[in-house]
Parts: C-alpha cells; structure tokens; sequence
C-alpha cells in the first residue's frame, strides 16, 4: 500500500482504522452547571467552539473540578484495542494553562486521565512537561492521538509528525475529550474551535 496523505502530511487513519460514526448522538458537552450551553458551546458551518472562564462554575455542582466546556464523546467509551482520536483544532491568542484534549481513564491515584494536549503560552504541550508545538495561536493544526490500551502506549501527532510517545497510565475504562479545561495558571478567557473530529479504532 504506498503512503497516505491528507494536505500534504501523513494521513494516520489510512488503511489501519475504521471512522466510526461521529455526531450528538455520541458526545456531549460538558459546561459551567449554571449556564445554557449555547453560552459555552455552539457548532456552526462544521466548527464546534468551545470557551469558557477562570471565573465559571464547574460542570457538575458537587464537583470541586477547575471550570471548563469540553465535547466528552462518551458515546465510545473502550477498554482495550487501539483507538485514535483525530481533529483540527485551532486556539486563538491569550488562551493559555488549558487542556485541549484529553484521553479520559487512568489508574487513581494520583491520575485521572491517561493523557492531556494542554496550551501555555501558545505552544501545544503534553501534560506540562514536553512541548509538543510552538506558536500554535490562530492557526488551524491536525491533532492524532493513539491510544494502545493493551500495549499501554499514547503516540500524539501533529499535522502527521509523531511528536512524542509516552506510556499509558492504565484505567479500565477510558473516552476522548476535547474543548477547553481549566488548569493552574489559567488564562482569565479559554477557547478552542475543532472540525472534523474523527473516533477510530484499529481493524
């Protein structure tokens, strides 16, 4: 098979996974408990947005998490296999100390997630360790994330480059996130727009 490619970089999802399908019917958006989610969220010509503030309510009122507005698609829950996340995203300038996307699950304590795409500053970083991209602010960027739970392996790529591998973080169960949440140092306004998101799993 020769090489796959979508606007000129490697396209990670030919020939290896299955798209499977992707609409409202699968996810749902996690917002400030007391506001409409029309004042967080709105998906308009294909782009779904997401913002939120320093200052909101956490999603769930018994909840003492930091604030956020993230697409949960907890409509593909897994336990094993290999299953990929696939999206455009794009963070406009001031948005920072804010997950983007998360690979929901891992083994408490101390960790709630296996892994975490954060923005400090304008540059993509994993957790807050390894910088991942510089300089992603008002650009649109492919983000794949592979997430092999038997092997206990997460390889995060940007526009088809693999930028890092790292080992899982175990969990029985987990699910993909996208949007913005709050971290330390978070900017006062926090936004992420993303299109063509894609759930895939390995043939």
């Amino acid at each position: 098979m020769g090489v796959c490619l979508v606007r000129g970089s490697r396209d990670l999802t030919c020939g290896f996974f299955e798209s499977l399908p992707f609409n409202s019917t699968y996810f749902n958006v996690q917002r400030p408990y007391d506001v409409p989610e029309n004042q967080r969220y709105s998906f308009i010509n294909g782009v779904h947005r997401c913002w939120v503030y320093s200052t909101d309510k956490p999603h769930n009122p018994t909840s003492n998490t930091l604030p956020r507005t993230e697409i949960a698609i907890h409509g593909y829950n897994y336990t094993s296999g290999v299953w990929q996340f696939e999206g455009y995203g794009y963070v406009p300038k001031g948005t920072s100390g804010v997950c983007i996307m998360q690979v929901f699950g891992a083994s408490p304590p101390p960790h709630a997630s296996t892994a975490m795409v954060r923005v400090y500053d304008g540059n993509l970083t994993y957790y807050r360790k390894n910088v991942l991209a510089e300089n992603i602010y008002d650009k649109w960027f492919r983000l794949n994330v592979i997430h092999d739970v038997d092997a206990s392996r997460v390889e995060i790529y940007i526009d088809g480059e693999l930028k890092l591998q790292v080992d899982g973080r175990g969990g029985v169960s987990h699910a993909f996130k996208c949007g913005v949440y709050a971290q330390a140092n978070d900017s006062y306004y926090m936004e992420s727009r993303w299109k063509d998101i894609k759930v895939l799993r390995k043939l």
